[in-house]
């Protein structure tokens, strides 16, 4: 069974950067995405960035392109959340998520295709 573990969230100032980490196993094949999600209080889970495995594509959210990189180091099976810039509205519950399509560029942001979660981890982004 996949299992993902995030870490790394935490308490910063705006203009301030974080590093989210998800550990990923349980997988049998190696082509999969992570995709990276963030939920606020009172709104809806909205899709961040997202890796495919399969080729290597990254996807991003328009709110955050230019600040946030995602990347991966498969040796690790870690999939990271480079967030640099944040703003107070960055500020969620950040989830990382398995999905094991393999084409992902037209449904990376909908969580409905992610077949398993993490627990979540807190960025507060303080004004």
């Amino acid at each position: 069974e996949v299992q993902l573990v995030e870490s790394g969230g935490g308490l910063v100032q705006a203009g301030g950067s974080l590093r989210l980490s998800c550990a990923v196993s349980g997988f049998t094949f190696d082509n999969y995405a992570i995709g990276w999600f963030r939920q606020a209080p009172g709104k809806e889970r909205e899709g961040v960035s997202c890796f495919s495995r399969n080729d290597y594509s990254t996807y991003y959210a328009e709110s955050v392109k230019g600040r946030f990189t995602i990347s991966s180091d498969n040796a690790k099976n870690t999939v990271y959340l480079q967030m640099n810039s944040l703003k107070p509205e960055d500020t969620a519950v950040y989830y990382c998520a398995y999905t094991s399509l393999v084409t992902v560029k037209e449904i990376w942001s909908s969580a409905n295709w992610y077949e398993r979660w993490g627990q979540g981890t807190q960025v507060t982004v303080s004004s």
